[in-house]
């Protein structure tokens, strides 16, 4: 016969912190003490106690004053304290953490508003507790058909588990609810030590012949167990004692599966197998007692160990050892990444390994970190990156006065200010959260200084760039880069290590003033080597695209003879330019403006004015088109508003003085053609 021995069985931190309490209290207090109802479900452990002078009361009226009340794991209503303060007892509260968290939501959903459902046995010490912290007005279901006598409830509900339930049980019951509730929230409240003591049980019991669940019959969770086991290997048996032990045919029996409730000590657990191994001698197979001792892992602080991730929440990890206690990982244990999120970053079943802080933190509970065994392997690996110079990356989780801080493999990395980059870094907040790759410049293990510089390997990349760039660059190439610098003239851009400048003509096709009409630092473009000196190591480029080029399209577009319109953007002495589109100017000369001789264009056109015009000619090899106003709409100068108002004059004659305000050399020319004009209107 082969035996099982599930890894779970026997006490839970929680169990165990209030029975040890109970005991350090024996030894290190005199007077009453007395605990609020048994302390645990199990007889022996009770009677040892009552003998070494440990009373069971029921009610706290029972107590004496001045006495020592040890309020046991199941947790107990608000105004058990209120009345242990009032007989000025001493509490000694042993309720186990798990259950005095679903005390503290309780309180607050109750608070809240909202309706508090119970998924639990109404009858058992934990619920009973659990309901006093929401004033006893949780609703409180066993079964699912519990649920069937609720009320329809239209406001926000909450939904808690007793800590011993199975989730079958309470996923059961979870979904009846839906029905009942509209705004329906749930909490899964079940211990996490309770969840892998039955999913063993499970386990070990399809695969057994024959199931002992060791426990009190009173015990919540050992009945749990049973139930469980029960549907899976038909010979179950609940045993308090091994003198509880059924009849067993150890010939027919090929394995035997054994587990223990919460409350069931290691000292009877041992004693069972103790018995079951007597008889099983003549088969010569694994003594019970090896199996039950194999079966119990024995931690020791500072010890890296192997375990079994099995659950978590925002603030802890929980780790099954396959100790009697699960080991817990507070999350500033596991890593140092600010972004780090247990629910996307965590799978329950993955194999971890970890660093034991404590075995015992005093309730109970295996402190854990996974941080230092990262750390120390990490050591190691920095060490050997720093011998051989190879880079390493990290994540910036720090900015300090001097430099940066990386975390790289669970290791701090620091990175002066003056190594982050070839050139100064104003803001050195960019670099936070941002993964950074650097060379390890100093490495003291016994000071625990590490130093990196990004900048090292930035000018190793630089030259390896610039090097591979000039003996591969060539006329009329393109290149992806970004714009890092604008100066007046034009803009600097990096091409891979090496940076050109695109002259303010190569920005666009139309007339820019400055680069910023085009551009901003830190763009991404494509961009055409125009020519480049290898010795002086230049480069100029050109951004403009051949295709966008307006003159390719003009002789399509304008035909001598058509009659176009377009705006007047610059006036000389010699005739005006007219903007036909973006990029493509035609010019009409002065003598093309009026049938009548004019002095200067800007007589009789306006910067900014819409005119007609006829295509006299398109050049395209010399990007010129000429226009004439005069073929379409000759302008004549009388029309002005200074000669409208000199016509209209009383004082207009042949004896009419004009005084001519104009530069010397054009001033007798005007005073003429004035006098033309003059001479014209008279007749």
């Amino acid at each position: 016969m082969k035996i099982l021995v599930a890894n779970t069985a026997g006490f839970c931190f929680g169990v165990n912190n209030a029975v040890n309490m109970v005991y350090n209290l024996l030894k290190e207090t005199k007077g009453t003490i007395c605990t609020l109802g048994p302390i645990i479900h199990n007889e022996q452990v009770v009677n040892d106690l009552q003998a070494k002078g440990v009373s069971v009361i029921s009610d706290i009226s029972e107590a004496e004053e001045n006495s020592k009340v040890i309020i046991r794991t199941h947790g107990v209503i608000p105004d058990i304290y209120v009345g242990l303060d009032n007989l000025k007892a001493e509490i000694i509260d042993a309720t186990c953490p798990y259950v005095r968290k679903i005390h503290k939501l309780v309180s607050q959903k109750h608070d809240e508003g909202y309706t508090v459902i119970i998924a639990g046995d109404a009858n058992h010490p934990e619920v009973i507790g659990i309901n006093g912290w929401c004033e006893n007005s949780a609703l409180i279901a066993d079964n699912p058909e519990d649920v069937n006598k609720f009320p329809q409830l239209d406001g926000p509900c909450c939904l808690v588990a007793q800590t011993t339930i199975t989730k079958e049980k309470f996923n059961y019951i979870y979904d009846k609810l839906k029905d009942k509730c509209k705004n329906l929230i749930k909490f899964d409240t079940i211990c996490n030590a309770t969840i892998s003591r039955q999913e063993e049980a499970e386990k070990i019991a399809r695969s057994s012949d024959v199931m002992l669940i060791i426990g009190s019959r009173n015990s919540s969770n050992t009945r749990k167990l049973y139930d469980i086991s029960k549907k899976y290997c038909e010979q179950s048996y609940i045993i308090e004692t091994y003198g509880d032990l059924p009849p067993i045919d150890i010939k027919d029996t090929k394995m035997l599966g054994i587990t223990a409730g919460a409350s069931t000590p290691e000292r009877i657990i041992k004693e069972v197998i103790e018995k079951m191994d007597e008889l099983n001698k003549q088969e010569n197979e694994l003594s019970f007692l090896e199996a039950f001792e194999s079966s119990l892992v024995t931690l020791r602080s500072g010890e890296t160990v192997k375990g079994r991730i099995i659950g978590f929440n925002n603030t802890e990890i929980y780790v099954d050892l396959g100790y009697k206690s699960d080991g817990i990982i507070p999350v500033g244990e596991y890593t140092d990444d600010p972004d780090f999120k247990p629910e996307t970053n965590i799978k329950i079943g993955d194999e971890i390994e970890v660093f034991i802080v404590r075995v015992n933190d005093g309730e109970g509970n295996v402190m854990l970190s996974k941080k230092k065994v990262d750390s120390l392997k990490s050591v190691d690996f920095i060490e050997e990156a720093y011998e051989k110079k190879t880079p390493v990356t990290g994540k910036v989780v720090e900015i300090t006065n001097g430099g940066i801080v990386a975390n790289v493999k669970g290791v701090r990395v620091f990175i002066p200010a003056s190594q982050i980059a070839e050139k100064y870094v104003k803001d050195l907040g960019e670099y936070l959260r941002q993964t950074v790759t650097v060379r390890i410049v100093e490495f003291n293990k016994q000071k625990r200084k590490i130093v990196g510089s990004q900048r090292i390997l930035l000018a190793e990349q630089r030259v390896l760039n610039e090097g591979e760039f000039w003996g591969t660059v060539e006329i009329g190439k393109k290149y992806d880069g970004v714009v890092k610098n604008l100066m007046d003239f034009g803009a600097f851009v990096d091409i891979g290590g090496v940076d050109g400048l695109v002259h303010i003509s190569e920005l666009s096709w139309t007339k820019v003033k400055h680069p910023s009409e085009v551009l901003k630092v830190g763009d991404k473009v494509q961009v055409t080597v125009l020519e480049f000196d290898k010795d002086k190591k230049r480069i100029s480029l050109g951004l403009k695209k051949d295709e966008e080029n307006p003159w390719f399209k003009a002789a399509e577009k304008y035909v001598a003879g058509d009659v176009v319109k377009g705006l007047v953007v610059r006036l000389v002495p010699f005739g005006a330019f007219i903007e036909l589109e973006k990029g493509l100017d035609g010019l009409v000369h002065i003598s093309q403006i009026s049938n009548i001789r004019i002095a200067k264009p800007g007589d009789v056109l306006q910067i900014g004015q819409e005119v007609e015009a006829r295509v006299i000619e398109v050049n395209t090899e010399t990007k010129k088109i000429s226009l004439s106003i005069k073929d379409v709409n000759p302008i004549d100068p009388k029309q002005t508003a200074a000669e409208q108002e000199l016509a209209g004059s009383d004082n207009a004659s042949a004896d009419v003085a004009i005084e001519v305000e104009a530069p010397n050399e054009h001033k007798e020319e005007l005073s003429n053609t004035i006098g033309d004009i003059l001479d014209e209107e008279k007749k």
